[in-house]
């Protein structure tokens, strides 16, 4: 049962997204003199004493809260996730082959952008079926000699998501995790690489994270840049130059958030009870409805549609005089879409259905 609505706003966006409520009162409450220092975390040294203890406990965190294995590096990078679309051919290909998945716009972009380094082959792709599944794992057509297999797992337009690792041996897994790192636990060794803009569910925007296995570093391109490299970059503590230091501190007030809560699988209850609401609603419908394949249904990101199409963007208007924002659908694909990270609090979808039951009742 759909509680009446919720008194207050949501926000809604795909990223930079909503962050928790305490995150943002913690973050208040130290914004001007942290850990009685006199100085806001905007104004430190990256290499002073104070900073470092920030840096170093956030990585701890990371690991902990993560379950990454001693054996991988954790890179806190700039640039956005779109940087790596070049950084991991840069670091890894080193002029041969690759495969690539494509199963939306993302990973078709990030395959688009990779053509330059080397041999990018396409291993599979649901683009003829609009990207309403993501291609199954044993469809994959790689190569044993492949430096290296990219995939998405999460599509934050199209709404498509994995929900198993891959078990591929010998070929490393590159894996985009950008908008659900977080949201679930993960077996981190079944992947070489992991990589993630921060802005979904780690921080503000301006901080990426790579996690990459030892023998992954060292391999990169004669041209590559210092700041692109990620054995200089690994070997400097990701500080061969500034780093995005309120956002990685941000992101720490974000792991002890998570951890605070119990962790990955406690979080990952909440976001399968809200997802499924949200869907269930949409199901039961005959005014709103979604088209991805049920299995690859994102938790994070909820397409949909209605079936009186010219209404959406009076939809979206009138979401917004309701406390609900940025409700609409991407440009590329139209439509609506709720993204529901794990900041999104029950409530936040619990007012949405409300609306889109009452918006219902007045537009049929």
């Amino acid at each position: 049962m759909i509680s009446k609505p919720y008194p207050c706003q949501f926000n809604f966006s795909a990223g930079p997204a909503m962050l928790p409520k305490e995150v943002m009162e913690k973050a208040k409450d130290e914004f001007l003199n942290w850990n009685d220092t006199g100085m806001s975390v905007l104004e430190m040294s990256h290499r002073g004493k104070e900073y470092m203890s920030i840096f170093k406990k956030t990585e701890e965190n990371l690991r902990e809260l993560f379950n990454i294995p001693n054996n991988y590096k954790i890179l806190f990078l700039q640039g956005g996730a779109i940087t790596q679309n070049f950084m991991v051919p840069m670091n890894l290909i080193q002029g041969e082959d690759a495969s690539y998945i494509v199963s939306g716009y993302w990973s078709k972009r990030t395959f688009n952008d990779a053509q330059v380094f080397g041999n990018i082959n396409l291993a599979a792709s649901s683009e003829s079926d609009n990207y309403l599944t993501a291609p199954k794992y044993e469809d994959w057509n790689f190569s044993p000699t492949d430096k290296y297999i990219h995939f998405c797992l999460n599509e934050t337009i199209h709404g498509v998501e994995y929900f198993e690792d891959p078990n591929i041996e010998n070929v490393p897994i590159v894996v985009d995790m950008s908008s659900t790192i977080l949201s679930r636990q993960v077996d981190v060794a079944k992947y070489g690489v992991i990589y993630a803009g921060a802005q979904k569910n780690i921080g503000p925007s301006g901080l990426t994270l790579v996690i990459v296995r030892d023998d992954l570093i060292g391999y990169s391109q004669k041209e590559t840049p210092t700041t692109f490299n990620w054995k200089i970059q690994s070997e400097n503590d990701s500080m061969i130059n500034t780093p995005s230091t309120y956002s990685i501190y941000m992101a720490g007030l974000v792991f002890n958030w998570l951890l605070d809560m119990g962790g990955l699988d406690v979080i990952e209850k909440k976001n399968i009870q809200k997802s499924k609401m949200l869907y269930d609603f949409i199901d039961n419908s005959e005014f709103y409805y979604n088209e991805i394949n049920k299995s690859n249904r994102s938790r994070m990101n909820v397409p949909f549609r209605m079936i009186k199409d010219e209404l959406t963007m009076k939809f979206v208007e009138d979401a917004e005089l309701a406390g609900l924002y940025q409700i609409k659908g991407h440009r590329l694909v139209g439509g609506l879409r709720a993204s529901i990270y794990n900041a999104m609090p029950i409530e936040g979808v619990e007012a949405l259905i409300n609306f889109m039951m009452d918006f219902e009742l007045k537009n049929k």
